[in-house]
């Protein structure tokens, strides 16, 4: 394509700035994602004077280490190389980046440009494309043996799988009540599926077992969290 005077200015521009990014924003690979620039104004976006639609929008991509890209300009148009995923719009006060299906690679930070005549940015939104789908963890928790028992011993184990992204918070209750003594938690590891697992013990002694009603396993994770109880009434 012919680089106008004009584009060629945004470019340098663009290649310049190191505005701030204010808002992050996590999307699933695969799914589409909208950003915005509003001439009324919202954090992290933000442009002055009339209807934004009144004017040319420009958006930029830039990845860490890495100069910006011009993934859009003239509010709908695709430079030479971008993907056909990347479009834009504007109309009234809102301009608009979607990302159709976005992909691993089009993380990064997107900034936004009007021209009228001149470029204001947007403070820019973080993209970050997760590898896969978010999943909820899948959690079993396993009451103490009998042979353990009889060695006045007694370890719950809660067993956490399936979870992504691969971050989990476990909490012990009995009764209710968080309990902190002879809790051991691991480090989450991949699974094959590239989904995460993880595992919690709880150790007690077996009079400390059967004082107790019930005792839990509470994981919190970004999707849901999932609580298994268990009771010593309800064991063999």
């Amino acid at each position: 394509m012919a680089w106008t005077p004009l584009l060629l200015g945004l470019l340098a521009h663009c290649t310049g700035a190191a505005p701030r990014v204010h808002p992050h924003l996590a999307q699933d690979s695969g799914t589409g994602v909208a950003l915005t620039l509003s001439s009324a104004g919202r954090p992290g976006s933000r442009v002055g004077g009339n209807n934004i639609g009144s004017k040319s929008a420009y958006w930029c991509q830039q990845k860490l280490g890495q100069a910006p890209v011009l993934v859009i300009y003239h509010d709908d148009e695709r430079p030479s190389g971008i993907p056909d995923r990347f479009s834009g719009s504007n109309s009234g006060n809102t301009a608009s980046l979607t990302i159709s299906g976005a992909q691993a690679e089009d993380k990064g930070n997107y900034y936004c440009a009007s021209h009228s005549p001149w470029y204001i940015f947007g403070g820019g939104t973080q993209l970050t494309v997760l590898g896969q789908p978010k999943s909820a963890p899948s959690v079993t928790l396993f009451a103490p043996s009998t042979e353990e028992l009889s060695a006045n011993k007694a370890t719950l184990v809660c067993l956490i799988n399936d979870f992504y992204p691969g971050s989990v918070k476990v909490v012990w209750k009995a009764d209710g009540t968080t309990i902190t003594r002879g809790v051991e938690t691991s480090q989450p590891s991949k699974q094959s599926n590239s989904k995460y697992a993880a595992s919690s013990y709880l150790a007690l002694t077996a009079s400390e077992w059967k004082s107790y009603n019930s005792i839990s396993c509470q994981v919190t994770h970004e999707v849901t969290t999932v609580e298994k109880t268990v009771s010593h009434s309800e064991c063999p």
